[in-house]
């Protein structure tokens, strides 16, 4: 979908090429955690780390139609938490900074409500933050945690024979993007299953601080989609993958077979489940992995792809990325 100005095309290279341009520009030294992770971190000293992370909503992004505040404060919130959540550290401390239109500042009370709830059902502490009046509605949580330098599993530790796991079932939400933005239908139970997924997502905080003790050697938060997810992780370990199971929800499914859909594609290129997808030691996780689904295996080859030995599918990389769309400037 195109935006129209001045009536000249031009393809944007996407959200990771706009943080490397500036990531040129900043020069951080030698950190814990290479940049590009899910969340930063700093060397406190005495062998402990200082781990930060800032994520934003926009209204003209992140808010869905028949979303109302509450249910965008809880979103911003766990946002955050999640890519706490896919390094294995508990977020502590948070700061929230506030962009509202004047037309929804006697409204902000709910937006307030959905930040606090999120908050208390992970366990963290709101200390502050800022507010200013802005064109549309804007909320930035900053989220702050601490943990043994030896604790923080990043996106770089997966080698070729470590199982492929997720924490969950994928494909609602994209389910829930057809209806909202493609106008598709389903019957109101089903509906209702698959819009939860977008309207009170959640963060796997209670499974990611279980990630070192399960054997993990790398994880990441699957927000950007299952797909782009995967790229991403075998591009920062040097890795493939083979899928070999696909973890299509069952109402997704139903939901695939009403319309027509591709499930592959549900699964695979929606964006916005908040799970976790992580690679981890065979001998460890098969003691002490539950509630993890193993999905496939690291490969040595370099490749994401689907094999279930019935079927053999290339896995794009592609999902949700922000200004990776053609736009008309």
């Amino acid at each position: 979908m195109g935006l129209r100005f001045l009536g000249v095309l031009r393809v944007l290279q996407g959200e990771r090429e706009l943080i490397r341009l500036f990531l040129a520009k900043f020069k951080a030294g030698r950190l814990p955690l290479p940049v590009g992770d899910d969340v930063s971190a700093w060397d406190l000293g005495g062998g402990r780390l200082a781990v930060l992370k800032l994520d934003m909503f926009f209204a003209g992004t992140d808010l869905l139609p028949g979303m109302g505040l509450e249910e965008a404060g809880w979103k911003a919130m766990v946002m955050a938490v999640s890519d706490f959540a896919a390094k294995g550290v508990k977020p502590e401390a948070a700061l929230v900074g506030l962009g509202l239109p004047e037309s929804l500042v006697g409204e902000a009370g709910r937006l307030a409500d959905g930040l606090r709830a999120a908050a208390r059902a992970y366990g963290v502490k709101i200390l502050g933050g800022d507010t200013n009046e802005a064109g549309e509605l804007s909320v930035a949580v900053s989220l702050f945690g601490s943990c043994r330098r030896g604790a923080l599993v990043s996106r770089f530790g997966a080698k070729p024979g470590d199982l492929l796991a997720v924490s969950g079932f994928f494909g609602l939400t994209a389910a829930a993007f057809k209806i909202l933005l493609e106008g598709l239908e389903a019957p109101e139970g089903l509906r209702g299953k698959i819009l939860r997924s977008v309207y009170r997502p959640r963060a796997r905080l209670s499974l990611g601080l279980r990630l070192k003790d399960m054997g993990a050697t790398a994880s990441i938060d699957s927000s950007d989609g299952l797909a782009l997810s995967l790229h991403q992780l075998a591009e920062a370990s040097g890795v493939g993958f083979r899928v070999e199971r696909l973890p299509l929800a069952e109402p997704a499914r139903v939901f695939a077979e009403m319309h027509g859909l591709d499930p592959f594609d549900l699964a695979l290129y929606g964006g916005e489940e908040f799970e976790l997808v992580a690679t981890f030691k065979p001998e460890v996780f098969r003691r002490r992995g539950r509630g993890f689904k193993v999905i496939g295996v690291a490969t040595g080859d370099g490749e994401v792809k689907f094999e279930d030995g019935k079927v053999s599918r290339v896995i794009e990389p592609r999902g949700w990325e922000h200004f990776k769309r053609e736009k008309w400037l």
